[in-house]
């Protein structure tokens, strides 16, 4: 039986000089929305961790709010009306028909990103937690927000993409441009943050930061170290490719110095951290290495620069390794350590047999060399030697409703396609199991360098990030997605 942790036990030991001022945001109508069976996200992860932060006493250490669902018109400052109208009326039901299958090319709607029940009331929920804590911090009422239901980094303006619909990212930063001059985004997630990249490649009041499993056919295929912005957004884009099996030493040894060198050349006026936990060890879609603890340290990290900051989601597919992470997280953004033992709470059995806050890295090997992490930091390193020394763009607009056209100097230009034309293979249906425990948490994967079928079976999902290669090599780039992204 578990070593449970009582009410009475559970002291919450300051970690910082002072407690900051957090405001959390949940709905427990998000995690009753389910994909698909043997759909491997789960809004389900949401209501669990919201279990442990409240059976942990961490309700008491912030102010709570129950989102509202973001408006059809707070969601076309991004996404176009006819998207936003598929999703107001499509069904599992409809779709069966064929009368929607044409969205299959228009919308990219498929096995990765089904036609749900509720699909649009999940997708507006989403949205509304982050755009009303960018507006909390916007209005100095928290330093930091926390919408764990966010995070949705893939979705396009006029397509979804990765398991993702309406981006509540791109959102939450357009409401924070209405008050901040620049604002940073940092992704962690084990996939490249391409929504948001693409949303903001052409502006300097917005900076995107994303460390990503790259290369070896792994959705979605962008973020190359050379993809680095066009037009005013040059050098605004910051990719960090990595490699299988980092672990918490290796990824910090790159991920301390770039956001450093970020921090003080961008000086940013508020943060957006996404903090997908599929780059835990042992997740079922993604191949890092890091424990909770090592993840952890991204959010110690941004939060010692003392800037307004919003915490979203993001992927994280083994379960209840997401709660712990997410649960720990939240703790880290307040500034109190939580006690090892797990507290009682109703998802309790998902923990054992250990029944504790942990997530340990794993044996897996580590592909990323000394040489390579120390040639990644040099190459952004030179790139953010390009950017004015925190630039002034309180007049400049967002272009974010104008389509990417790259720069005729550009030596590097990248095509973006859309993602339905990159997603052009599926995966086997019985690749994911659709019970809720998930079984027995992988502690190795075949990390080696891909065979021929094996790179593609190891994309987010049933995508294949093979084609988007394919797609990007055929139009001339000169860093299409090789697997060594120092190469090109």
């Amino acid at each position: 039986m578990a070593n449970r942790t009582s009410q009475s036990e559970i002291t919450l030991a300051q970690g910082t000089a002072r407690k900051t001022k957090v405001a959390y945001y949940f709905d427990p109508n998000i995690a009753t929305f389910h994909y698909a069976s043997n759909h491997p996200m789960k809004p389900f992860r949401i209501r669990m961790t919201d279990a442990l932060v409240k059976n942990y006493g961490l309700y008491k250490k912030m102010n709570v709010f129950r989102p509202t669902a973001a408006t059809f018109d707070q969601m076309t400052k991004f996404h176009t009306d006819d998207y936003l109208n598929f999703l107001k009326r499509v069904s599992p039901e409809i779709y069966s028909t064929g009368v929607e299958r044409l969205a299959d090319r228009k919308f990219n709607f498929g096995d990765d990103c089904p036609p749900f029940e509720g699909i649009y009331d999940f997708s507006s929920l989403s949205a509304g937690g982050s755009i009303q804590g960018a507006e909390r911090l916007a209005s100095g009422e928290c330093e930091i927000a926390v919408n764990w239901g966010g995070g949705l980094h893939h979705a396009k303006k006029t397509e979804a993409s990765g398991f993702c619909y309406v981006n509540d990212i791109v959102l939450g930063i357009l409401e924070l441009l209405k008050s901040y001059e620049r604002v940073l985004y940092v992704d962690v997630d084990v996939h490249h943050g391409d929504g948001v990249e693409e949303a903001f490649y052409t502006t300097d009041r917005v900076m995107t930061v994303s460390f990503h499993l790259f290369g070896h056919g792994f959705f979605p295929g962008t973020g190359h170290v050379l993809d680095v912005g066009v037009g005013k957004g040059k050098y605004y884009a910051v990719n960090v490719p990595l490699q299988y099996g980092i672990d918490d030493e290796t990824y910090h040894q790159v991920f301390r110095p770039i956001m450093k060198r970020v921090m003080e050349w961008y000086r940013p006026s508020a943060v957006v951290l996404q903090l997908g936990a599929d780059s835990l060890a042992g997740d079922r879609l993604g191949m890092f290495n890091l424990s909770m603890r090592g993840h952890g340290k991204c959010v110690e990290y941004m939060k010692s620069f003392g800037v307004p900051m919003l915490m979203v989601g993001g992927g994280g597919y083994t379960i209840r390794n997401v709660a712990r992470t997410w649960t720990y997280e939240t703790a880290r953004a307040v500034g109190v350590d939580l006690p090892v033992h797990l507290p009682y709470n109703e998802f309790l059995e998902y923990y054992g047999p250990e029944y504790l806050l942990d997530v340990p890295m794993s044996n897996i090997p580590n592909h990323n060399t000394q040489d390579h992490l120390e040639k990644l930091v040099a190459a952004i390193t030179e790139h953010l030697r390009n950017l004015p020394f925190a630039p002034s763009v309180q007049t400049q607009e967002v272009p974010i409703d104008e389509p990417v056209e790259a720069d005729e100097d550009l030596e590097d230009p990248d095509e973006r396609l859309p993602q339905s034309y990159r997603d052009g293979h599926i995966q086997r249906d019985d690749e994911y199991s659709d019970s809720e425990d998930e079984g027995d948490r992988r502690d190795e994967h075949d990390y080696g360098p891909s065979s021929s079928n094996g790179a593609a079976s190891r994309g987010r999902g049933s995508r294949l990030a093979a084609s988007g290669r394919g797609a990007r090599a055929a139009n001339g780039s000169a860093h299409a997605d090789t697997d060594d992204p120092m190469e090109g």
